[in-house]
């Protein structure tokens, strides 16, 4: 598990590199880009696997999680920036580990553009709510996020970061033609949308945490997930 974990952390860092150093191959081809990222979130799991007996039941719980990370950001499209795709993200993550979290960030991003839309911002997306499940269950045992305070003041961070960091794909396409005042507006700009994807953060975990994270914690006690 925890050379799987170090795998993972390897490729967050390697996909982050080619964000940034190829901004323009990734605009033309951001499909494929995307599925390679979807592709490369599970080889800690094909690793794994491949040391101990395929679990299909954990697939499928990581597929089932994903999928209503995806769905859940539908109903709320009209609303800028406020869904609750973060929140069971995290929720998600704490229980089932970095690992798991990290792969259902990336599915929740490349699912959801199947209804609102693909684009170039799209790899950036899976990565960002990607790297938002790998440090949830990274410090998933630590008593910071074992308590609500802690979960919310995460929830509300990570809602900034999020948006900070899906600003510097447009930043990064365009550092030839634009200007740090240029840059700076543009981040000013979007400090109400930033805000209301915190706010609505902390307002699911506020609410939905605590029992999100039991019936997650029962259903992996129950069948002996993630281990």
């Amino acid at each position: 598990m925890a050379y799987s974990r170090r795998i993972l952390i390897i490729i967050s860092f390697a996909v982050l590199l080619v964000l940034i150093c190829f901004p323009l191959m990734i605009s033309e081809h951001y499909m494929l880009v995307s599925i390679l990222i979807m592709a490369a979130s599970f080889i800690p799991f094909m690793y794994r696997f491949s040391r101990q007996k395929l679990s299909s039941r954990e697939l499928v719980m990581l597929a089932i999680l994903g999928a209503i990370a995806a769905v859940s950001r539908v109903p709320f499209a009209s609303l800028p920036s406020v869904q609750p795709t973060t929140f069971v993200i995290i929720a998600a993550a704490l229980v089932l580990g970095p690992q798991s979290g990290f792969v259902i960030g990336v599915l929740a991003a490349i699912v959801s553009n199947l209804f609102l839309g693909q684009g170039p911002w799209t790899p950036w997306q899976m990565y960002a709510w990607g790297m938002i499940g790998l440090m949830a269950g990274l410090l998933r045992n630590t008593r910071f996020m074992k308590s609500m305070l802690g979960r919310c003041s995460y929830g509300f961070v990570v809602g900034f970061l999020f948006g900070w960091f899906m600003n510097l794909w447009f930043v990064v396409s365009m550092i030839n033609q634009i200007s740090w005042e240029e840059i700076l507006i543009y981040y000013s700009a979007s400090f109400y949308f930033d805000l209301a994807h915190a706010l609505s953060n902390v307002f699911f975990l506020l609410l939905f945490s605590n029992a999100w994270i039991k019936i997650l914690q029962r259903f992996k006690t129950k069948y002996g997930l993630f281990e």
